[in-house]
């Protein structure tokens, strides 16, 4: 998992991106799923940041942020989140929170189905009673995602990046 800084041209607004890789980023950049939580503008870079170094092998644990492997075993292996960006980035709290809603996920993605780009069109037959419904999740463009809260569809992102069934090494 890698998290950026990222910033919104058109309104200035700055907010963090979790992906699995910088190829994740770029893919998913290219598709225009990635827009501005503030103000929904597709028009995002990546901000100038401060790089995440690892502490030295002979430093006190003390000093290191909260292990990667602390919020695995609390969140699953699915829903791993990762350490904070940098020394004191994140109050405990928060940190917390977002293990938490990790965890949510991971449990509520068990319980759904992986339609993969074919989200819309699943979505619109079940919302219309053209297939049995079900919990479903996959991927959506945010064009198409409008379009189907225009037509009362009800759609959410999920808080956290997810992996494609199939495409994890």
């Amino acid at each position: 998992m890698i998290v950026f800084d990222l910033e919104c041209r058109a309104g200035g607004h700055r907010f963090e991106g979790w992906f699995g890789t910088s190829d994740d980023y770029a893919r998913q950049q290219e598709r225009g799923l990635v827009s501005c939580p503030e103000c929904g503008s597709p028009d995002v870079v990546k901000a100038v940041m401060a790089p995440n170094l690892g502490r030295k092998g002979n430093q006190s644990t003390a000093l290191a942020p909260a292990s990667s492997k602390a919020a695995s075993s609390a969140a699953g292996p699915a829903a791993t989140v990762p350490a904070p960006v940098s020394k004191g980035s994140l109050p405990p709290e928060a940190l917390q929170m977002m293990q938490t809603l990790a965890k949510m996920q991971a449990e509520a993605l068990k319980q759904s189905r992986w339609v993969g780009d074919g989200f819309a069109n699943d979505a619109r037959a079940i919302h219309y009673g053209e297939r049995e419904p079900e919990a479903i999740h996959g991927e959506a463009t945010p064009k198409q995602a409008q379009e189907l809260l225009e037509e009362g569809i009800e759609v959410a992102p999920l808080p956290f990046p997810l992996v494609p069934p199939g495409t994890a090494n």
